[in-house]
């Protein structure tokens, strides 16, 4: 570290949000500390393993949130330079336009945003080309209208893909091209070129990338800006608490906790928080004191509240033939994002999973609805499987939210029945189809034709909503730049500011967002 400890910009997290703000800011000469309570990731064998990263968690970080009744569970969540993008499946999608308005949805609404898409539409692109995205824009009827091109074309389709894209097609769907930010060059038959970072294995969805061939937020932000002689790192630095002035208006001191015990103190003319949703949401409200006794930027009591998550559900299919795909994540499908013939509400998504194999099959199966047919070894079950990944809106409730207790623990709140019916609707119409997409639809499995499983309270990886911002200070902790209303020098800049969640990962939008304050914040600063 430099002698001094003060700065221009602090920022707290290194993921897609705290990680592309420092990339933003680095070319400007200010001075800009990031603070990450993780290391880098071990780049090592396990990275690939199935076992070591599904079945023993090796790269989950070792604590314990409680629930609503008290019960402890392990959160999927990461501390590691990249932030939880080192293992993200790398789905780089914008929300729609709609998105940006009031939804209504069959268990409620779903907010509008302060800002609109077309307000959000330049750093989408500017998002898409830092992060490597490839895709097609025109292919998904319902996308919003795009300003550019992306900077690489999609990745092409496997052939069992190739064929249930043709198949739906044929049923009068629209599948496109899931937008992957990957560092891939394809030749003509789509394989990667000899020169290309990526490899094209089936290893991109929920892996760190061993080859730093997936867009995450190390690679392509951190590291690049660690190259500016004004940008500084440092590891292992879990941030406790933030201090005010004595009247309460500015963050004037920043405390850390290094592994030797030494909690040193960092000052900056802005402070940024960016440590995902739940943890920004912790950080503000165990900064509580006389000013702020409800926690930080909190005067709304809104910090901690409104926790989203997505609806989420993995659906395995079983195909008639063997399905030989190694990158499989290339298809997705929004034909009911926003409704149906038969159901005047948002359904969600449809996409392609990382191809499953024997090893994450088997560490999941208990938790697999419906059992696996005993005659069916796990690795012929992975032959055969074709993954897909439902995903529908979570509302923001006021009650599923992030509490601290008096011994500081997270506790986290939620109502795993918010608005599921859109997404039972979508898994239906993706399960009636399956006959009709070369799927088995005979008894194969004891049970059923498909294994499905939705995800446990512990699903954190669309973490969101938390800290979310607007133009009224009595029901929202930000304003429209991401800064809070209480406090003149304090920003939050991960997916907490999401007053609503819409039905795609909101990977691209916490990236889009980041560098969107950080424009403002190099106007603010000179």
């Amino acid at each position: 570290m430099s002698g001094s400890s003060h700065y221009d910009v602090i920022i707290i997290g290194t993921g897609a949000g705290g990680g592309t703000l420092a990339h933003r800011l680095a070319p400007s000469g200010k001075r800009v500390l990031l603070l990450e309570r993780g290391g880098y990731l071990p780049r090592e064998r396990d990275n690939w393993d199935s076992t070591a990263v599904f079945v023993k968690a090796k790269y989950r970080a070792p604590e314990f949130w409680l629930d609503r009744h008290g019960n402890a569970f392990p959160p999927e969540v990461n501390y590691y330079v990249g932030g939880n993008t080192k293992f993200y499946g790398a789905a780089l999608f914008r929300l729609r336009p709609e998105d940006f308005g009031e939804l209504r949805h069959h268990d409620g609404l779903s907010p509008a945003w302060p800002l609109r898409y077309e307000d959000l539409e330049p750093y989408y692109t500017q998002a898409e080309h830092l992060y490597l995205v490839h895709g097609r824009h025109g292919e998904d009827p319902w996308e919003g209208p795009c300003s550019a091109p992306y900077a690489y074309p999609p990745v092409e389709h496997e052939p069992r893909i190739q064929q249930l894209s043709d198949d739906l097609e044929k049923r009068g769907l629209h599948p496109f091209h899931l937008p992957i930010g990957v560092d891939l060059t394809q030749d003509e038959n789509g394989r990667a070129t000899h020169s290309s970072v990526c490899i094209r294995c089936n290893r991109v969805d929920g892996f760190p990338c061993l080859v730093r061939g997936k867009s995450d937020a190390q690679v392509i932000c951190v590291e690049p800006a660690l190259r500016h002689p004004g940008v500084e790192l440092l590891t292992h630095a879990r941030v406790t608490r933030l201090e005010t002035d004595p009247t309460g208006s500015s963050v004037t001191a920043v405390v850390a906790e290094l592994p030797d015990g030494e909690q040193p103190r960092f000052s900056a003319d802005i402070v940024v928080v960016a440590c995902g949703a739940v943890n920004s949401a912790a950080l503000l409200l165990a900064s509580a004191n006389d000013r702020h006794p409800h926690g930080l930027a909190n005067s709304s009591d809104v910090v901690g509240r409104h926790y989203m998550r997505h609806n989420n559900l993995a659906l395995m299919a079983i195909s008639k033939e063997p399905n030989d795909t190694q990158f499989q994540k290339t298809l997705a499908l929004h034909d009911w994002y926003l409704g149906a013939d038969d159901w005047d509400y948002p359904l969600g998504g449809i996409q392609m999973l990382g191809k499953s194999d024997a090893e994450q099959i088997h560490g999941e199966a208990p938790r697999w609805a419906g059992a696996v047919a005993p005659d069916m070894p796990f690795e012929v079950l992975a032959h055969h499987a074709v993954d897909f990944w439902l995903c529908g809106e979570d509302l923001p409730r006021p009650d599923n939210r992030v509490t601290l207790d008096a011994d500081g623990r997270i506790h986290l709140a939620l109502d795993e029945t918010n608005n599921i019916a859109g997404l039972t609707r979508l898994r239906h119409k993706l399960q009636h189809m399956l006959g009709h997409l070369g799927m088995h639809e005979h008894q194969l499995l004891s049970h059923s034709i498909y294994l499905h499983k939705g995800m446990p309270i512990g699903a954190t990886a669309h973490q969101a909503g938390t800290v979310r911002f607007g133009d009224d200070p009595a029901s929202s902790a930000l304003d429209i730049h991401c800064k809070a209303h209480d406090l003149d020098n304090l920003y939050v800049v991960d997916t907490s500011f999401f007053p609503s969640i819409g039905a795609v990962n909101p990977s691209l939008t916490a990236i889009a967002n980041a560098l969107r304050v950080g424009d403002h914040l190099l106007a603010r600063l000179g």
